[in-house]
């Protein structure tokens, strides 16, 4: 009968559900404390996949602001690379890797596997894992957040067209920008106006008419 020492771990990737808000706290004691109990040689590598959007707004004094934010690609979960199972003796073969899972169940903040039965987690496949990976550098590039679509029709909120509105004909999302057309004496002006500017203008919602 062969021993743990003498059996081949696989390393996989795996999804662990977490409790939300806590992804990062899981992901620092998952690394740390598996480097404390020499676990790491089966714990490769572990992910929290984030991306970087830029949000335009307005502080209460009406100055204008760009802010940074970062947002995970998929809350409530954590992703881990690790030798969950064993290549077995016997083609097909998978024992559980027994001090791994419990290592990784026992972390606080790990509510457990996502996907198959509790001592049977199953691997995300290498395609599943490398478009979660290509997701998440693609949202190192900071992406912008624009609240509007062409088409919308917007108030705007300062300057010399205050409390006029317009339909959006444009959007730069680099700048944070809008082209919107407004109508001032009767003629349309196209003008240029940051996105912190205006508000979307709500249709109000008509009352359809009794059926007789």
């Amino acid at each position: 009968m062969q021993t743990d020492l003498e059996l081949e771990p696989v390393m996989e990737w795996f999804v662990l559900q977490a409790l939300t808000g806590q992804e990062q706290k899981v992901e620092k004691l998952l690394k740390a404390q598996s480097k404390e109990q020499g676990l790491d040689i089966y714990i490769q590598d572990v992910r929290v996949p984030v991306e970087k959007v830029v949000n335009f707004t307005t502080d209460a004094s009406g100055k204008k602001r760009k802010t940074n934010i970062t947002k995970k690609l998929f809350p409530g979960y954590v992703f881990i690379n690790a030798a969950v199972y064993y290549k077995g003796a016997k083609r097909g073969e998978r024992p559980l890797n027994e001090p791994v899972w419990s290592f990784i169940r026992g972390i606080q903040g790990v509510i457990g596997f996502l996907g198959g039965e509790q001592r049977k987690p199953q691997p995300l496949s290498a395609e599943e894992m490398a478009s979660i990976l290509g997701a998440s550098e693609a949202g190192q590039e900071a992406k912008v957040v624009i609240p509007f679509e062409v088409g919308d029709e917007v108030k705007i909120k300062s300057g010399p067209f205050v409390s006029s509105t317009g339909i959006v004909q444009e959007i730069d999302p680099e700048k944070g920008e809008l082209k919107v057309n407004v109508t001032i004496f009767g003629r349309d002006v196209l003008t240029t106006i940051g996105i912190y500017e205006v508000e979307k203008v709500v249709p109000e919602e008509t009352e359809s008419a009794p059926i007789i």
